[in-house]
């Protein structure tokens, strides 16, 4: 029952109090109605702001991903919705109150007077979606007010941030708003950038976790107020409300960023996708790679692809070359175990002459992240938690990586041995040591104390851990993917997916081949990611990849779920569990610590069935107050 005091603010959307087993607890109001067929209606307690921050489609939007990912809608409300800023949504609802900061893209809610929004192809300039024969259209479509499915794959050196600003600016233009997700503030400032340049200051907003919880709140309620027509922004983004969406788009839908860590664990790309399905949207999911669920898209004919004509894809590709195959191996033996093969050092050699940047892609980060016994070859472990070794610099003494005691009198428990080797090089001692090797070259890093976002085009060495490569002002000359065994050969469902996705990422920022650009990937060229590297056929990859789960049983072919936790609350929760037919248990499989996981499968067709069956379960053991907690999540990225 709503008093008649707070009748009038009482609208769906708002936070609300209301008594619920004698404690007064938050809630959100859906939806008024004249009457009800319950008997006995307790009274709502309190409005906790008059602002109805909840959108209805995002409310039904919350409502199916909590279906899909067997979880609660008040856990995905949590995600859709940021923590109230009580500060600010006074500042915001004051009509007089000046903005606190004149940047737009600090403080996106700030409206400043639109920019002229032309569909591209009234511009009077050419597209960069005419390098793709489905571009076009697909610019068409979204001008037309229609909405095209597609799955784009990006070419080397493409500016992606300036082609989704032609999309949006298409969509605009037709009166409709746009949604873009990327993984990080890297390509949020890049789409940033695009974007004002395409549409004008003020036509978009940006949301991102980083921003804090005040700026953050800011954004989020230009939003709902609809203050601009485009939301771009990180994971947060994702259930963003944007007024008559058109356009939900999602760059690089491979990175593990795009994974939401609290539960219910869903994925950006799924949830964008189900947006598209629910508000009629057109829905692009880009990148230089392909992963295997966008390939599922384009199979099943939900989407289109949208990719080059091989003629254009030979005239943009850098020339990649593979250090183990056998013409190589025959000029020089030695490239099979070398760290550095000589094939990439003459091509960083011919680059710097030629006054160009050199990309070195190192897996790890760190100096010597992990160390051997120098006699016997054994691991070093910490002599108090065995956890691994490693140098944090050249004259520093060997650290634990888990505990962080310095172990600096180690000796090998197996021989007695005191002289450590390098297991694994990282980021800074390969940066010492091609800095050495190139005297009077400037060289820099990029990881995960500073990451770079662009460098000078002249000659210089550029190290830089996967995700962290910046880019370099007319492209890099040369780009060496060094110890890429350590990401061939991690026990993961996606690692040849992950490392093709890593490796483009870096090679596509290297020139075309007539201009000089060189890769040199060091690894074995029968390898078939590596295959996909050399023939820039993303593609094909993915097509392999999926076909190859599909007959192994793995997702995305099937819907799987993850239960994790003790093996006494495992088994509880599977046996409430009402399984659907042809429900598969695999497992139980040691987890961390002492928990245990099992794995069930189920044909794509029982997705929704599996889904509700652990959601219901997991209510039961919720209102029995089962001590132990049980992790349910369905289609994690790792399964092992």
């Amino acid at each position: 029952m709503v008093p008649q005091a707070l009748a009038a603010d009482a609208v769906p959307g708002v936070r609300v109090k209301v008594r619920f087993a004698g404690q007064l607890v938050d809630g959100w109001l859906l939806e008024r109605a004249e009457r009800s067929d319950h008997p006995r209606l307790a009274y709502l307690e309190k409005l906790v702001s008059p602002v109805p921050v909840l959108a209805p489609e995002v409310a039904r939007l919350a409502r199916a991903v909590a279906d899909r990912y067997a979880g609660s809608l008040a856990d995905v409300l949590r995600l859709a919705v940021p923590p109230r800023h009580a500060r600010v949504e006074k500042e915001t609802t004051a009509p007089a109150t000046p903005p606190q900061e004149p940047s737009a893209s600090q403080e996106p809610d700030v409206v400043q007077e639109p920019g002229v929004v032309q569909e591209p192809s009234a511009a009077g300039e050419p597209s960069g979606w005419q390098d793709y024969p489905a571009g076009p259209a697909l610019l068409r479509a979204l001008a037309e007010d229609r909405a095209p499915k597609a799955v784009w794959s990006a070419l080397p050196g493409e500016d992606w941030a300036a082609r989704y600003a032609e999309l949006v600016a298409a969509t605009v233009a037709a009166g409709r708003g746009a949604l873009v997700v990327v993984a990080d503030g890297r390509d949020l400032d890049r789409l940033d950038a695009a974007l004002t340049a395409t549409l004008g200051p003020g036509r978009h907003v940006c949301l991102s976790a980083a921003l804090g919880p005040a700026r953050r709140y800011r954004a989020f309620l230009a939003a709902r107020r609809a203050d601009a027509p485009v939301v771009i922004g990180t994971r947060a983004a994702m259930f963003a409300p944007v007024a008559r969406l058109g356009l939900v788009a999602i760059w690089d839908d491979g990175d593990d960023l795009h994974a939401e860590p609290r539960a219910p664990y869903p994925h950006a790309r799924d949830v964008l996708l189900t947006r598209a399905q629910l508000e009629n949207a057109a829905a692009l999911v880009g990148g230089f790679a392909r992963t295997a669920e966008a390939q599922l898209l384009v199979e099943t004919g939900w989407a289109r692809e949208v990719v080059a004509d091989r003629a254009v894809l030979r005239a943009r590709t850098p020339a990649v070359t593979p250090t183990g195959d056998d013409p190589q191996l025959a000029r020089d033996p030695a490239a099979a175990t070398a760290r550095l093969p000589s094939l990439a050092w003459t091509a960083a050699r011919e680059a710097l002459r030629a006054e160009l940047p050199v990309l070195v892609q190192v897996p790890r980060r760190g100096y010597l992240p992990s160390v051997a016994c120098a006699e016997c070859r054994a691991p070093a472990r910490c002599p108090h938690c065995a956890g691994p070794l490693a140098l944090p610099s050249a004259g520093g003494a060997p650290a634990c990586r888990w505990c962080a005691r310095v172990a600096a009198a180690y000796a090998c428990p197996h021989c007695g041995g005191r002289r450590l080797r390098a297991s694994v090089v990282g980021a800074r001692r390969t940066a010492e040591e091609l800095g050495r090797a190139f005297p009077g070259v400037p060289v820099r890093t990029s990881g995960r104390e500073e990451v770079l976002a662009e460098v000078p085009g002249g000659a210089g060495l550029v190290i830089a851990t996967p995700g962290a490569e910046p880019v370099a002002n007319g492209g890099y000359g040369a780009v060496l993917l060094l110890d890429t065994w350590a990401l061939l050969t991690r026990a993961d469902l996606r690692a040849g997916e992950e490392a093709l996705r890593r490796w483009t990422a870096a090679a596509a920022l290297a020139r075309p081949a007539a201009a000089g650009g060189r890769v040199v990937v060091v690894a074995d060229g029968a390898l078939a990611p590596v295959q996909a590297l050399l023939r820039w056929d993303a593609p094909w990859f993915a097509a392999r990849e999926l076909a190859e789960r599909r007959e192994l049983g793995f997702p995305p072919a099937v819907r799987m779920a993850s239960v994790t936790g003790v093996p006494d609350a495992v088994a509880d929760l599977l046996a409430q569990a009402r399984l659907p037919d042809g429900a598969e248990l695999l497992g139980p499989v040691p987890a961390d610590g002492e928990r245990e996981r099992m794995l069930v499968r189920v044909p794509r067709a029982r997705a929704a069935a599996l889904a509700e069956a652990l959601h219901v379960a997991a209510g039961v053991r919720s209102a029995r107050k089962a001590a132990d907690p049980v992790r349910v999540q369905i289609d994690p990225l790792a399964l092992f």
